[in-house]
């Protein structure tokens, strides 16, 4: 048996708290952060691991990478009409939440070489069944992945209340040294298959994945339950090596010179449109520091939409910025406003 367990703190709250996501949300994304690091961690070259859901649920999107050494980022984009709904109803399982669509594990080896991605479909299953299911497709190998994210209520040095994320994993993979003992009972061959299989399930394998599944969510996000006495409990009898544990962290793969690689690539024309467009915004910010920042104001039984007001003065010229043309925002609402997330750099 080989595998890999991982268990995650200040560097999830530090993910989930950049972006506020709700609860159902922030669980959701934690598993798929601790399943990129269960499998990104043990690539042996330098290069990049993804892990990827699209589907039609209220988390239309989740998104997380796992870059060799050890640097980790995440993402998730939600409709928060569907989400509310969804609470309001209780429908805030995993697989509720993400609906159907697809499950895509991408792996970069950097640009000499192309990237390799296998795709499994959401099918109104959990992600640890999914996971396995990817496994027994794309690499043969038997595996069982578990996963669980919790909420931690508790108070800080200074007795004050605190609230933190604990997220932990496993998986655990079937490799004998005998080939054959590899083989795994057939899939049912639809009408007609009397259900016969020439090919029964490895003793060794079936205790394995039997003590696997003994696996309370409460032990893989416990503080006080390190991966070290986990593994103690599930494999005392037979015996387990453990290694030098690695850690990752919350870092954006962005850099300097990456940004001066993506402006090369335009022309000196959109460079100068940006700029100009920078200007506008500016001029815009200068604006609004002008007026007033109030949200409303109470007068005579009547509330007073100060947006308009706003709105109607940029449209007028500004005594400090004799010559410039009136500026009035055309943009769009705030997609944010909308429960959409956006990301923070890179």
């Amino acid at each position: 048996m080989r595998g890999r367990a991982v268990q995650l703190g200040p560097m999830l709250d530090a993910i989930l708290e950049r972006h506020h996501y709700p609860a159902p949300v922030a669980r959701l994304l934690a598993e798929v952060v601790v399943l990129t690091v269960l499998l990104g961690t043990s690539l042996k070259f330098d290069g990049k691991f993804t892990v990827q859901t699209k589907g039609d649920g209220p988390v239309d999107l989740l998104v997380a990478d796992f870059s060799t050494p050890e640097n980790v980022r995440a993402y998730a984009r939600f409709d928060q009409a569907l989400l509310n709904k969804a609470i309001e109803s209780g429908e805030t399982e995993p697989e509720q939440l993400l609906g159907k669509g697809i499950l895509a594990f991408t792996i970069d080896r950097g640009k000499f070489s192309q990237p390799y991605r296998g795709i499994v479909p959401l099918d109104g299953t959990t992600l640890e069944d999914i996971a396995g299911v990817y496994f027994r497709q794309s690499e043969q190998i038997p595996t069982r992945v578990r996963l669980a994210a919790a909420e931690l209520f508790d108070r800080d040095d200074a007795g004050k209340p605190r609230h933190r994320w604990r997220a932990g994993g496993l998986v655990a993979q079937f490799l004998p040294e005998a080939p054959e003992r590899m083989r795994q009972p057939d899939l049912h061959g639809g009408d007609g298959d009397t259900g016969s299989r020439p090919h029964g399930e490895d003793d060794a394998r079936l205790e394995a994945r039997s003590l696997v599944e003994t696996i309370d969510a409460d032990e893989l996000t416990d503080p006080l339950v390190g991966t070290e006495r986990l593994l103690f409990r599930l494999f005392h009898e037979r015996g387990v090596r453990v290694y030098e544990p690695r850690a990752v962290f919350d870092r954006c793969s962005c850099s300097r010179d990456k940004i001066k690689g993506v402006l090369k690539g335009f022309s000196a024309e959109e460079i100068e449109a940006s700029q100009e467009k920078r200007r506008n915004r500016r001029h815009l910010r200068i604006l609004l520091d002008h007026l007033p920042l109030r949200a409303g104001r109470a007068s005579a039984g009547r509330i007073v939409d100060t947006t308009a007001v706003r709105l109607a003065r940029m449209a007028a010229p500004h005594p400090n910025l004799a010559g410039a043309e009136p500026l009035v925002s055309t943009r769009p609402a705030d997609p944010r406003k909308n429960g959409a997330k956006v990301p923070a750099g890179g």
